[in-house]
């Protein structure tokens, strides 16, 4: 399954991935010495299962498909966040945006000092600040990030984050622009949600790509977000995409959860996800 950037002990709801049809090497080939009995699994799990062999190794074809899916996971984490592309799909919804910067200049650093994508540059520090006092408190700031597979965001962020934003706005929650900050992490929230005086932050962020999954994206809430806030003070959704819990069932749940936070006044360990919706659309 996959993590999240910064491994948190959060509360994590995940959907589970949906699986390819099964598909029986030896069958195809004929060669029923070489049937693998587990083949009949594969159509309720994505997992590397059932791949036959070829006498003591493994299949060639089996073996390039582990090969690919390793190279799409490295190419993930070291791909670029098109935040361009990200403010045109959120214009094209009705959403407005902003952007800011962390204290991480480039990739590079990103990957070993987590602590600069946990909080602002001064320019965007003091650009947030001005932005607070116009924009006045509302109940919602959502950041996006692109996090360790910038393609999740790009592909998921804007569909998840339109959904959600539908189903709060109807429940008469007042939202923040979105903000949209390149390699930013989890923590990132706490900081922005406490300078906009924010009643909750969420932020959406590439999780660390599985060999199935490059493109799987996770987000994380805090209830009265600040500087205090630990790993125990978090909600996450996970594997957010078309093939594990797809954008439309995440913002239902999201929906959800950030409505009984508001409720109960807590988040973290002290909320459960209580939803009865198990079904991936």
């Amino acid at each position: 399954m996959p993590a999240s950037p910064d491994n948190p002990r959060v509360v994590v709801t995940t959907g589970m991935p949906s699986p390819p049809a099964a598909v029986d090497p030896a069958a195809a080939t004929g060669d029923a010495a070489n049937r693998d009995p587990w083949v009949t699994l594969q159509r309720y799990t994505a997992a590397r299962i059932a791949l036959g062999r070829a006498g003591g190794s493994l299949r060639t074809a089996s073996l390039l498909d582990f090969r690919l899916a390793h190279a799409r996971a490295r190419d993930a984490v070291h791909a670029p966040l098109d935040p361009d592309g990200l403010a045109r799909q959120f214009a094209q919804n009705g959403l407005a945006t902003e952007r800011l910067a962390t204290a991480v200049s480039d990739k590079a650093t990103y990957l070993v000092r987590p602590d600069l994508g946990r909080r602002l540059d001064d320019a965007s520090r003091e650009r947030l600040r001005t932005l607070a006092a116009q924009w006045g408190r509302r109940d919602l700031a959502i950041i996006v990030s692109d996090g360790l597979a910038a393609q999740a965001a790009d592909r998921h962020a804007a569909e998840t984050v339109t959904r959600l934003a539908g189903h709060l706005t109807a429940a008469g929650w007042t939202l923040y622009p979105i903000l949209l900050v390149p390699f930013g992490r989890v923590k990132l929230q706490d900081e922005i949600g406490a300078i906009l005086g924010a009643r909750h932050a969420l932020i959406l962020l590439g999780e660390r790509p599985g060999l199935g999954s490059p493109d799987s994206l996770g987000a994380y809430f805090t209830h009265r977000p600040r500087a205090e806030c630990t790993d125990a003070d978090r909600n996450c959704i996970s594997n957010i995409r078309p093939a594990g819990l797809p954008p439309a069932a995440a913002a239902r749940k999201l929906a959800r959860l950030l409505a009984d936070s508001a409720r109960l006044g807590v988040s973290g360990v002290a909320l459960k996800d209580t939803t009865q919706d198990g079904r991936l659309e």
